[in-house]
């Protein structure tokens, strides 16, 4: 099955990442954020398996924070969980996972030789997954030090409105309205926007050369 998959890893990977960011734009946010959501992080958490599927140890690794989620998951569903206790362990699980896939990503990209569909979906996906790395940063740092973000929106879970603020900061738009208060915060918001800029300048600009070489020799 990995296998078969494998040729569309990237594909599989982005369009779960899209489940994630915009899923509550479909299905109420209340059923989103208890049910649906945690769901598609699991087929997230699956499709960088498939990523990673040739190099076995990290594979596996992968698939030990799989089991990890799913056992969460499921003890969520069943009876209520002490969420002091298992709330830090799930954001250390996803922030591990998509560390390491995103190192992959980029690897992937870096060595690919030819510059075709997979790699500007992969592209598109380890930029994705920057802002997902950094919005685990700021719900940990929200978790652990409550109110170190001001402007978050009442009626919006704190998921949405740290989701939100991440790719703000990624994205270096920063419109002001959730603002870092804390040290903490602020070492965050520059992390966050330092490195989706290096993002962009390094590894787009090594597939935009590779494309036009790739080009180059076509028409030669």
């Amino acid at each position: 099955m990995l296998k078969k998959l494998f040729p569309y890893r990237f594909e599989v990977f982005f369009f779960s990442q899209i489940a994630i960011l915009f899923g509550s734009l479909i299905v109420p946010s209340f059923v989103f954020e208890t049910y649906l959501s945690p769901l598609l992080f699991l087929i997230n958490l699956f499709a960088g398996i498939v990523l990673l599927s040739k190099q076995k140890k990290t594979m596996w690794f992968l698939v030990a924070l799989l089991v990890i989620s799913t056992v969460i998951l499921g003890s969520e569903l069943i009876e209520k969980t002490n969420e002091a206790l298992i709330g830090p362990i799930k954001m250390l699980t996803y922030f591990l996972f998509y560390i390491v896939v995103t190192i992959e990503i980029i690897k992937q990209v870096w060595k690919a030789n030819k510059v075709n569909k997979n790699v500007i979906f992969g592209l598109i996906s380890g930029y994705v997954s920057l802002g997902l790395i950094g919005f685990f940063i700021c719900l940990s740092i929200e978790m652990v030090y409550p109110n170190s973000f001001l402007g978050l929106i009442e009626g919006i879970s704190i998921t949405e409105n740290l989701m939100y603020y991440s790719y703000i900061t990624l994205l270096t738009i920063g419109y002001g309205d959730i603002l870092p208060v804390s040290a903490l915060a602020h070492k965050a918001a520059i992390l966050i926007g330092l490195i989706g800029q290096m993002y962009l300048v390094v590894l787009t600009a090594i597939v935009v050369g590779k494309y036009i070489n790739q080009t180059t020799v076509k028409n030669e």
